[in-house]
Order: structure tokens, then C-alpha cells, then sequence
């Protein structure tokens, strides 16, 4: 049996695997393994665990464990309860009120966090029961937790970008800057179909009216001790990255101790919650690296078959252009959203894609963001979407799949609408990468 053959043949025991219900670093890990044997015989093993090496040597991978603490320090610390608060006390008294302090709470957690899933949850269990009460249009609640949540894949520090960054062998600091205008431009379309909806419909956002018995200082004075403490904290981890004053190991590594000491002080920190941080963070990382293994091992074992050839000469036998060759990865990568992780996505792809795309001069960056808008789509889209599941276990019955479906679908149109926008005009994502101080 050919190489090539063996590439082709990959892929589809991959998705075999992983529609049994196994877990995909295992999936990834058999399937390296047994295609492996045809080339490497009895010391595949040994070839295997080389892989193991190289990504424990990989310094960049060394910024996931800070950022990962970071998240769970700020979902168990009160810290985020005490965000919400703030934005709830400015904005509950607008017609949707509600729905846009979970929103901006979504991109403020995203940017401190950069895990996907975990922003989901953490504004889900505290917007849903306030704006249960408020008697909010059910698929507004759906589609506002959904969308705020998926915010986590574009708005830096992105666990995404970092392992993109590491298997791309790209700046973080460039990736994370040019995030910043496609992602401020989702937001601010989020935000813009939120308010034309309670505009043109307020009886789908109804103002909470108490809030504005709150004087206007005690406002300020929540707001300063909530907002102002961690949009700093924000602020200087992402601009020293981006900036090239500190390393992205760096940045996380001041970032975990900032949010530390803001648990400390707000006092929620004691050894309980230090145990379940902790516990929390060692669990998600395992994950993520058991699966960044893997899937260097899969990718590995694809290019030993020849698996990159066989892609570039179908690409250049179909003559697609730079602009096909384009369409063609964002579609596979919206696809595979359906059934594979963000990670496991970039790590698959990513060794594929690129070669290709060096060839036809593809922009790295601009394509690096178009990914990530894609990642984030097919996470939003129906009726695979990993956002629907996530909320669906934290949401109460009254909220249905229907709710949800009908909910995500204006958020995933603002969504390709960046995508089209980022087509169009590449310098939407090249423009800051150029004008920073690259790493």
C-alpha cells in the first residue's frame, strides 16, 4: 500500500474513531501509531515519544499554564460577579440592557481568560437567572451567552493563538495584534444587533427600572473597584506581549500573580478555592497538551506518508488560485468545527494548509485570522455547535434547542460579515502586526 494512500486513509479513521465516542488525543494517538507501523516497524514507539520531546521543549507552550490559571482564578475569585455588577449597574436600565453588560462581559472575561468554553459558562450562570427575571426574549438570552462566550477564540490572549502561534511558528505578539480590529468589529456588531433588536422590539429586553435608584456614586465606586483593577490587568499582559516588552510566558506568568493578589484582595481567596483553581487548571492543561501531543504525532506521520505532497499537487492539479486554495481551508476548517476541537483543528490543519499557502503567498497573519473567524463561526453554527452544548448544560429547561438555534443564527451572520470584511480588506488584520513593535 502506497504512502499516499495511507495519508488518505488517515482522515477518515481519524473521524471513525472520534464518531465512536473516543476521546480525540487518543483517537490521535492510535491512529499515529498504526499508520505509523508501515514505515517504522517496531520502533514507532520510540519515534513517537520523539514528539513527546519536541513539545515538552517548546517554550511558547509554556504561556498555556498561566493563562489557564488566570481563567479559573477569575471564575471562582468573585472577580467576574463583581464585573457584571458593574456593567449590570450602568447598563440594566436600557431596553437590553442586560443582554449588553453580558455581552461586554463576555469580550472583558475573553480577554482574561483566552478558554474557550469556560467564558461560555461562567457569564451564562450569572446573566441567565437576571434576565430570566426580566422576563427577556429566551432566544435573546440563548443567542447573547452563545456569542459572548465564543469570544474566546477571537479576543486575545486566545489559547488558540498561542497554539497556532507555536505550530505556525509565528509571533504571538503579532497574532494577538491582529486580532484586535476583526475582533473589536464583531464585538461592536454583537453590540449593534442587541440594541436594534430591543429598539425595534423592547418587550424582547425590558429595562430592570431598580437599577437606577442606585446613586451615581455608589456606581462609580463598584465600577472602580470591579472594572478598573482587571481591565488594567488586561491591558498589561496583552500590550507587553504585543509590544515585545515581555514574553507571552511572561505577560500570563504577571498576569496570574495580578489576579492572585485582586483575590486576595477582594477577599475570596483561601484554600479552598486555591485547591479547585488549581485542580481546574492542571486538568485543562493535561488536556490541552495530551492533545497538542497527539496531534503533532498525527500530523507527523501524515508528512512521513507524504501526505503534504499528495495535498499540494491536488491543490495545484485543481489550479484553484490563491483565492480557491483560501476557500477550500476555511472550508474544511468550518467542517471539522462540527466534530473536532479548536486545538485538535489547528494542529491537523495547520501542517497541511501551509505549505500550500506559502506557495500562492498567502499572507500568514490575514490567514491566521481568517481561521480563527471560521473556528468561531462553525462554534456558533447549528446544529453542531459546541456553544449550544456548553450552554444547554448550564441553561434551565424553559430555554430550549429551539430557543437556542433561533438565537445563535444573528450572531453567526454578524460573524461572516467580519469574515467578508476581513476578505475584503486584508489590511483590517495586517495593519497593527505592522505598526507594533513585532516580538
Amino acid at each position: 500500500m502506497s504512502g499516499e494512500l495511507l495519508a488518505t486513509l488517515m482522515f477518515p479513521a481519524l473521524f471513525l474513531l472520534v464518531f465512536l465516542g473516543i476521546p480525540i488525543s487518543f483517537a490521535l494517538f492510535g491512529i499515529a501509531f498504526f499508520f505509523g507501523l508501515p514505515v517504522f516497524g517496531e520502533i514507532v514507539g520510540i519515534q513517537l515519544y520523539n514528539t513527546v520531546l519536541q513539545v515538552a521543549t517548546q517554550y511558547l507552550l509554556s504561556a498555556v499554564p498561566p493563562f489557564i490559571f488566570m481563567g479559573a482564578m477569575l471564575e471562582r475569585s468573585g472577580i467576574a460577579e463583581r464585573l457584571f455588577q458593574a456593567l449590570q449597574l450602568w447598563l440594566g436600565k436600557m431596553s437590553g440592557g442586560l443582554a449588553l453588560a453580558t455581552m461586554i462581559m463576555g469580550a472583558i472575561f475573553a480577554a482574561s481568560t483566552g478558554i474557550v468554553g469556560a467564558v461560555e459558562v461562567v457569564i451564562g450562570l450569572m446573566a441567565i437567572p437576571a434576565m430570566m427575571t426580566y422576563n427577556y426574549d429566551r432566544d435573546l438570552i440563548a443567542g447573547t451567552i452563545c456569542a459572548g462566550g465564543s469570544l474566546g477564540t477571537m479576543i486575545p490572549p486566545s489559547l488558540v493563538i498561542v497554539i497556532y502561534a507555536s505550530v505556525a511558528q509565528m509571533s504571538v505578539g503579532q497574532l494577538f495584534s491582529a486580532m484586535l480590529i476583526p475582533g473589536g468589529i464583531m464585538v461592536a456588531l454583537f453590540l449593534g444587533y442587541i440594541v436594534l433588536r430591543c429598539v425595534l422590539r423592547p418587550e424582547d429586553g425590558p429595562a430592570a427600572a431598580e437599577v437606577a435608584d442606585v446613586p451615581f456614586w455608589k456606581k462609580v465606586g463598584i465600577t472602580f473597584t470591579a472594572l478598573v483593577p482587571a481591565t488594567l490587568l488586561i491591558v498589561a499582559v496583552l500590550g507587553s506581549i504585543m509590544l515585545g516588552v515581555a514574553s507571552p510566558t511572561e505577560a500570563a506568568s504577571v498576569g496570574a500573580v495580578g489576579v492572585f493578589i485582586l483575590a486576595g484582595l477582594y477577599g475570596k481567596l483561601n484554600f479552598k478555592m486555591m485547591v479547585q483553581t488549581l485542580r481546574s487548571t492542571l486538568i485543562v492543561n493535561s488536556m490541552i497538551m495530551m492533545i497538542v501531543t497527539a496531534g503533532t504525532m498525527f500530523s507527523n506521520i501524515f508528512r512521513v506518508h507524504g501526505g503534504n505532497r499528495l495535498v499540494d499537487e491536488t491543490l495545484t492539479y485543481l489550479e484553484l488560485g490563491p483565492g480557491g486554495t483560501i476557500a477550500i481551508c476555511l472550508f474544511i476548517v468550518f467542517l471539522l468545527g462540527f466534530i473536532l476541537d479548536w486545538v485538535s483543528i489547528v494542529l491537523i490543519c495547520l501542517p497541511i494548509f501551509l505549505p500550500a499557502l506559502a506557495g500562492h503567498g498567502v499572507d500568514p497573519i490575514w490567514f491566521a485570522v481568517l481561521m480563527m473567524i471560521v473556528i468561531q463561526t462553525s462554534y456558533l453554527t447549528p446544529p453542531m455547535a459546541p456553544s449550544i452544548f456548553y450552554l444547554r448544560s448550564i441553561a434551565p429547561p424553559e430555554i430550549t434547542y429551539k430557543d437556542m438555534y433561533l438565537g445563535v443564527a444573528p450572531f453567526v451572520v454578524c460573524q461572516v460579515l467580519v469574515l467578508l470584511l476581513v476578505l475584503l480588506f486584508p489590511w483590517l488584520a495586517t495593519y497593527l502586526p505592522k505598526a507594533l513593535v513585532p516580538m
